[in-house]
């Protein structure tokens, strides 16, 4: 089993850097917001919207686009960085083992 871990050592090395780089980009992309609103920023602005209509407020028909906790808005921004950092060390991981495939030397 070592033989064969010895022998396709480059091989292997190359494959998890190329997995490596491939996941940290489908991370990044992954996780990029899209353009408009979220689906959570659309239900809170349907409920404040029914809220009004009970109420009977016409001033309240109007789409809130951010009417969240802050303590929701700490989550999000603490999400967001800790998938940066993820997509980063993926990255250079899987760059680092790529370069280390090809810079390595032969031992024969």
């Amino acid at each position: 089993m070592l033989e064969v871990l010895h022998k396709h050592k480059k091989a292997l090395i190359r494959t998890v850097g190329a997995l490596l780089l491939l996941i940290g980009f489908v991370i990044h992309f992954w996780v990029t917001p899209k353009e408009g609103l979220s689906e959570i920023e659309i239900a809170a602005a349907n409920v404040a919207r029914m809220e009004a209509s009970v109420r009977g407020d016409a001033t309240g028909s109007k789409a809130q686009s951010s009417n969240t906790a802050p303590l929701f808005e700490e989550f999000k921004s603490a999400r967001e960085k800790q998938m940066q950092y993820l997509t980063i060390i993926a990255m250079v991981l899987g760059g680092g083992f790529l370069l280390y495939s090809f810079i390595q030397k032969e031992k024969d």
